[in-house]
């Protein structure tokens, strides 16, 4: 792979907020995007030329800014690498990974509707993002659509796909739903599929690990989350309004 030179324009990821700090209005939004990237890991333990994304700020040259992210659930990009320079990223900027974009993006719809079949379909055509992909179990007859869609990018516009399991031939992967037990509970997950439209198992050894750090970032989140109430009652004991700080 040839690098590109980066546009000194740019800012550098270092300097761009990894997310926009809103929060998940269910805990399927966190967990899972995070059986996808295990089962992946796995899957793909001898290659080194992706990456998945989960909860993360893509940023790119497209929009109105390229200081303006846009924060899918989760994406795969291929031809990247796993470690960029060696560390783990904070963000995803197109212009630090080759002018790649992500190949495939996984919207989850949740309580709140966020323009999934609108707004962010057109955003992620105009990316370049070959598949989009929404998952909404709950809402999907409030927003007139299916529990499962697949769209591909034909042109500059999306098309529909049909058949679950759904294969893509420029990933090596299908995606479709199925039945997992987790933590004891059976539940309705994503998963990655094979050419015969066969489920790839995930082993218990990595269900296993993939609680851990879920429990590990609630516990993160839970902290700084205090850590914040703390300072401002603190803030606000100085006489000073937290909401409305000078700049």
């Amino acid at each position: 792979m040839v690098s590109q030179p980066l546009d000194t324009t740019l800012p550098s990821t270092e300097e761009l907020p990894c997310s926009d700090d809103t929060p998940v209005d269910n805990e399927d939004q966190n967990l899972l995007p995070n059986l996808l990237l295990f089962s992946l890991a796995l899957l793909w333990s001898d290659r080194m030329d992706w990456y998945f994304g989960v909860d993360m700020a893509v940023y790119h040259t497209t929009g109105i800014s390229p200081k303006v992210p846009v924060l899918p659930d989760a994406f795969l990009s291929l031809g990247v690498e796993r470690k960029k320079g060696g560390k783990s990223r904070r963000s995803y900027a197109t212009w630090e990974e080759n002018n790649i974009p992500p190949i495939l993006v996984l919207e989850m719809v949740s309580h709140r509707p966020n323009d999934e079949y609108d707004e962010k379909l057109e955003l992620y055509a105009q990316l370049g993002v070959l598949y989009y992909v929404v998952y909404n179990p709950e809402f999907w007859q409030r927003d007139r659509h299916q529990p499962f869609e697949v769209y591909r990018l034909e042109g500059d516009t999306y098309r529909s796909q049909i058949g679950e399991p759904y294969w893509m031939p420029e990933i090596g992967l299908g995606l479709g739903r199925g039945q997992q037990v987790i933590g004891g509970i059976e539940q309705e997950v994503l998963l990655w599929h094979d050419a015969q439209g066969r489920a790839y198992p995930m082993p218990e050894q990595q269900m296993q690990a993939m609680q851990r750090q879920l429990l590990a970032e609630r516990q993160r989140t839970e902290a700084e989350r205090q850590r914040a109430e703390r300072l401002a009652e603190y803030v606000r004991s100085l006489g000073v309004d937290p909401d409305n700080l000078p700049e």
